[in-house]
C-alpha cells in the first residue's frame, strides 16, 4: 500500500493521527508495566513458599513467569513497530485480534486510572486499528468492499427511507448521502446504511465483505470493529456539528482515498477521464 500510494495515503501522518498513536502507545506502555508488575508479584509472593515444597520450584516458576513477561514485551514491541512503521510485520493479523479482543478493554481501564477519557482512548484504538488494517489488507475487488454508513448522516427532515436501500435517495444534496452514493456508483462498491449495531451486524453477515470502510462515532466504530472481527474495518469518524446522532457529516475526500487504497489498481478501469487529480490526492 505504502509503495503504491505514497507515504501517507490516508492522512496517516496528520497531527491528530500522531497524537492518537502517542495516546495508544502511552497507554500500552502503562498497561505492560502494570501487567509485568502483577506477574512479578505473583511470582515473588509464593517464592518463599515454593522452596519449602521443592528446592528447584522457585527457579522453575521464575522461568515460567519470565517467559510470560518476555512474550508480553515482545508482543508490545511488535505492535509498536507495526504502528510506527505502518508495515505488515509477522503475526500482524493475530496482533490485531489481540488488540481488539484483549488489549482495548485493558487500555480503557488504564485510561480511566490516569484520567484519559473513553472517547480519546477509542480514537487512539481506531487510529491503531486503521494502521493494522492498512498493513494487513490486500487489495480487494469492488464487490468485496462494503461502505457502511450511519443513518445520522441523512438530513433529519428527509422523508425518504434509505435504510435497506440507499438507492432510494433522491440526491437533493442536503446531506452527504448523495456524495457517498455517487462514490459507490463510481467505484461499483456496495453501500449500506444502518440504524444501529444490530442492523450493521446483519448487513455484514448478508454482504460477507472482505473489507469494510465504516463511518460512525467513536463508540459505534469501536464496537463495530470488535463485532466484525476478523473482517478488517477501516474506521472513519463522522463530524458532529449539531451534536450526536443528528445531521452528522463526513470527510468525503477521505472516504474516496480509502476506496482507492483498498481497491488498488482496479479503480483504474472505473475512473472517468480527467480524474487524475483524485489519484494525486491519495498520495
Amino acid at each position: 500500500m505504502r509503495s503504491a500510494y505514497g507515504v501517507n495515503p490516508l492522512d496517516r501522518g496528520s497531527d491528530n493521527t500522531r497524537q492518537e498513536k502517542r495516546t495508544f502507545i502511552f497507554l500500552l506502555v502503562l498497561t505492560c508495566v502494570a501487567l509485568v508488575t502483577v506477574a512479578v508479584t505473583l511470582w515473588l509472593v509464593p517464592y518463599i513458599g515454593f522452596s519449602n515444597i521443592y528446592d528447584k520450584l522457585p527457579l522453575i516458576m521464575a522461568i515460567v513467569f519470565g517467559a510470560i513477561v518476555l512474550y508480553m514485551i515482545g508482543g508490545a514491541l511488535t505492535l509498536v513497530f507495526t504502528v510506527i512503521r505502518g508495515r505488515n510485520l509477522f503475526f500482524n493479523r493475530r496482533i490485531r485480534g489481540v488488540v481488539i479482543r484483549f488489549l482495548f478493554p485493558l487500555l480503557l481501564v488504564m485510561g480511566k486510572l490516569v484520567g484519559i477519557g473513553k472517547d480519546r482512548v477509542r480514537r487512539a484504538f481506531i487510529a491503531v486499528n486503521n494502521e493494522l488494517v492498512l498493513a494487513e489488507a490486500k487489495r480487494v475487488s469492488p464487490e468485496k468492499l462494503l461502505l457502511l454508513l450511519p443513518q445520522c448522516l441523512q438530513y433529519h427532515e428527509c422523508p425518504v427511507r434509505i435504510t435497506g436501500n440507499v438507492e432510494n435517495c433522491k440526491e437533493c444534496g442536503r446531506c452527504k448521502i448523495k456524495d457517498l452514493l455517487g462514490l459507490s456508483h463510481k467505484y461499483h462498491v456496495e453501500i449500506s446504511v444502518a440504524t444501529g449495531g444490530t442492523l450493521a451486524r446483519k448487513i455484514v453477515v448478508e454482504k460477507r465483505p472482505d473489507i469494510i470502510i465504516a463511518v460512525a462515532c467513536e463508540r459505534d466504530l469501536t464496537s463495530g470493529i470488535q463485532d466484525t472481527h476478523p473482517v478488517p474495518v477501516y474506521g472513519i469518524l463522522n463530524h458532529r456539528p449539531n451534536g450526536p446522532c443528528y445531521d452528522t457529516d463526513v470527510d468525503i475526500e477521505r472516504v474516496e482515498k480509502g476506496l482507492k487504497v483498498f481497491l488498488g489498481d482496479e479503480e483504474e478501469s472505473t475512473e472517468e477521464p480527467g480524474s487524475g487529480d483524485l489519484r494525486r490526492a491519495a498520495s
